[in-house]
């Protein structure tokens, strides 16, 4: 007899807003012309509902944190926005048009789990919440051997859990993006396990780069990088930052990410930044610039090495890495 084990950050269907219940308002929403104003889906989970109105994320430009430096230039916008990753749209690295189709404003986000101040919130009011946001500086690693460096805006992810709470046994942060295969063809394919999920340890999630960006270049963030609202870990490659946050769930249980679930061999939970550890179809050892196409040598920990080290002192390089 198969048992299904369920996690300790698992929110059962008869606490979940049916989907019936959901579609529905956001069509109701469109008659009446008030999506811009991000009026929030209608909350039957027994979260605390923050905001009945929500607006687009606003404040940008954000001032620039002069902590965050780069030691390379910053790519060119029009590279960064049109050669990406978003499996949620198809596997090619030019999907930034069928992102448009992607609805942004309302947007509603699920904080729950082991924490003390559960919400349901839309992504502005949820900002707004977590402090002014700023603009930061950041290489960027795909584990594909491509790299840029660019200027996110958004607040650090520590506001986030302050702002959550979390309870003494919560070890780690799980996240979770939106599912809606009639917006997202990619998400049709059964081969891959949806929503797309990825989690930290909670001492990463505190760490000072771990970001939680909403712009890019000065602007809100275009929808396919992840609009309204991403992770940006710049030590970890690129899978790690998950796009399109719909949920925050903090958990006492590791949990299986997207890339793990899908292709466990070879990719792991961690996936830091190593040039000496090779993946079994890129080598590590150097990467390439977008827009130059330059091949520079890849740091460990991809240059964030002071910042992160610590985080996993006497840990095997095995698991660290792959």
């Amino acid at each position: 007899m198969l048992i299904k084990k369920i996690p300790s950050w698992h929110m059962s269907e008869n606490n979940a807003t049916d989907e019936s219940v959901y579609h529905n308002r956001r069509a109701w929403l469109k008659a009446a012309g008030l999506t811009g104003l991000g009026l929030a889906a209608g909350v039957t989970t027994g979260l605390s509902p923050l905001s009945a109105f929500g607006a687009p994320i606003t404040g940008f430009p954000a001032k620039r944190n002069e902590a965050y430096q780069l030691d390379r230039d910053i790519t060119d916008e029009s590279e960064a926005t049109t050669y990406t990753n978003f499996y949620e749209f198809g596997s090619s690295k030019n999907i930034w048009r069928k992102a448009q189709k992607l609805e942004t404003d309302p947007w509603m986000v699920t904080i729950d789990g082991l924490c003390d101040n559960p919400m349901q919130i839309d992504a502005a009011d949820l900002v707004k919440k977590m402090g002014d946001m700023e603009e930061r500086l950041y290489r960027h690693r795909c584990v594909e051997a491509w790299a840029m460096a660019v200027p996110w805006t958004g607040v650090p992810l520590a506001n986030l859990i302050k702002l959550a709470s979390p309870k003494s046994d919560a070890k780690y942060l799980v996240m979770e993006t939106f599912l809606d295969p009639k917006v997202a063809p990619g998400q049709k394919q059964g081969w891959f396990s949806w929503p797309y999920t990825e989690g930290l340890r909670l001492d990463e999630a505190m760490n000072e780069l771990s970001f939680l960006a909403t712009g890019l270049y000065g602007r809100e963030m275009p929808k396919q990088n992840g609009a309204p609202i991403r992770l940006v870990v710049p030590w970890k490659y690129g899978f790690k930052s998950i796009k399109s946050i719909t949920r925050f769930t903090f958990s006492d249980t590791q949990p299986l990410s997207f890339w793990e679930e899908s292709n466990g061999n070879e990719y792991g939970f961690y996936a830091n930044v190593n040039p000496g550890v090779p993946h079994k179809r890129w080598r590590q050892h150097e990467e390439r610039l977008l827009g130059t196409n330059e091949r520079v040598k890849t740091q460990m920990f991809n240059g964030y090495q002071d910042q992160v080290a610590h985080l996993y002192q006497g840990m095997s390089q095995d698991v660290l890495y792959y």
